[in-house]
């Protein structure tokens, strides 16, 4: 069931999408050499603790996972494509690193991810991560009432195979609200007309997830979270929580004040 939301929670969505901004943007500043997984997740807990919010990742059990996730943001390093669980690892001269951190505050729920590279980028990681960012744009700009759910499904698609990119099949975008997870999905690759019909009032988290190598495919670590490329090849993964307004899309996460 998909729900619409008033303008009103709408402005209370993009409340919780602003402490998800600081939240990440706040860890993207920790970052550095030297720097464990742990101690971005402390920075994290810290931002929401600040501003009276919950996480809706720590203790989130879908049905795959083995075990609770334990932290507030997942920390996804080079081959990582999503979920990977935050640990001692530390951060090493030039590694591509995508966080994704999610908020609860008054009732609603904001979720963003980004990706960035530590130290010395190599060139291949700045082009995945850029690629990443336009197809986020791209399905941002398709989010809009009239059109459908297979239309921003396209449109980020489209980028990431014209630049020569994998996408891991059967991961994508959600609908979200008081929940992080809810109806309808929204795949990072389809036919344009297809799918959900957008009304003003949804919300939804576009979440880009691409492979450096081309290929698809991906497995599941040991730990029964983290997706890891088959072929080793680095992966990048960028995401906005965006409502769908009769003015045009609307993005609840943004990294600054003016959105």
């Amino acid at each position: 069931m998909v729900e619409l939301k008033t303008d009103t929670s709408i402005d209370a969505m993009h409340a919780a999408g602003q402490v998800v901004g600081r939240a990440l943007t706040a860890v993207r500043e920790a970052a550095g050499i030297g720097v464990s997984l742990l101690e971005l997740d402390e920075v994290a807990r810290e931002v929401l603790r600040e501003a009276g919010a919950t996480s809706p990742f720590l203790g989130y059990r879908p049905s795959f996972a083995p075990t609770p996730f334990p932290a507030v943001i997942c920390a996804s390093v080079n081959d990582a494509i999503v979920h990977g669980i935050p640990s001692g690892y530390r951060l090493r001269d030039g590694d591509l690193v995508s966080i994704d951190c999610g908020a609860e505050l008054d009732g609603w729920a904001g979720d963003s991810a980004i990706s960035f590279t530590v130290g010395r980028p190599r060139t291949a990681d700045v082009r995945l991560i850029e690629t990443a960012e336009r197809a986020l744009a791209a399905g941002i700009a398709a989010a809009v009432v009239g059109n459908r759910t297979g239309d921003i499904a396209h449109a980020v698609g489209r980028v990431c195979r014209e630049a020569g990119y994998g996408i891991p099949q059967g991961f994508g975008g959600h609908g979200i609200g008081r929940r992080m997870h809810e109806d309808p999905e929204v795949p990072n690759e389809g036919r344009p007309g297809r799918g959900f019909p957008l009304r003003h009032g949804m919300a939804l988290a576009i979440e880009p997830m691409l492979i450096g190598s081309g290929r698809d495919g991906y497995h599941e670590a040991p730990d029964g979270w983290t997706l890891r490329t088959n072929d080793g090849s680095r992966a990048a993964h960028v995401e906005h929580s965006v409502a769908i307004t009769e003015a045009g899309p609307r993005v609840l996460t943004a990294r600054n004040s003016k959105n």
